[in-house]
């Protein structure tokens, strides 16, 4: 059993869920762009929503956006606060070298999660606890150093 939110809506277009059951529901260009190779967008939407206290969306790429024309989101994920009442806009982005892409009026361009957030309380300390990772940063989980010269 899945639990769902009311979320008033303004949208020529309200964004919908491909399939049951999905994270993410397909956000449309309100408008035409082209992008360049390497040149990025502000593509609006035409949506805005009216988030309950305790919850944001989260503006993700699409996969197939992305693997097959490099298309992407600058900022991603993109978070609207349940304060927010403005038109949700994407910053979408060109990163193939080579080739422009044209996205239509109509075009699906991003998805958006709607979920449950809680709002962290900062507590100063002078000492955080031990845990398992440590500091250990970039690549400690899972980057193997290449074994250079011969091997012992």
């Amino acid at each position: 059993m899945t639990e769902s939110a009311d979320i008033p809506i303004i949208a020529p277009q309200p964004p919908s869920y491909a399939h049951p059951f999905d994270a993410g529901a397909d956000l449309v260009a309100a408008e035409s762009v082209r992008l360049e190779p390497g040149e990025r967008a502000l593509v609006g939407t035409g949506v805005s929503i009216a988030l309950p206290n305790g919850f944001a969306a989260f503006i993700v790429p699409r996969s197939g956006l992305a693997a097959k024309h490099g298309i992407t989101i600058v900022n991603s994920p993109g978070t609207i606060d349940s304060g927010y009442r403005g038109e949700i806009k994407v910053i979408l982005l060109n990163t193939d070298a080579r080739e422009a892409y044209s996205i239509a009026e109509g075009d699906r361009i991003a998805q958006m999660i709607v979920m449950p957030v809680t709002q962290a309380r900062f507590v100063p300390v002078d000492r955080l606890p031990d845990s398992a990772r440590g500091a250990s940063g970039f690549g400690s989980t899972g980057y193997q150093a290449r074994q250079t010269g011969a091997e012992s």
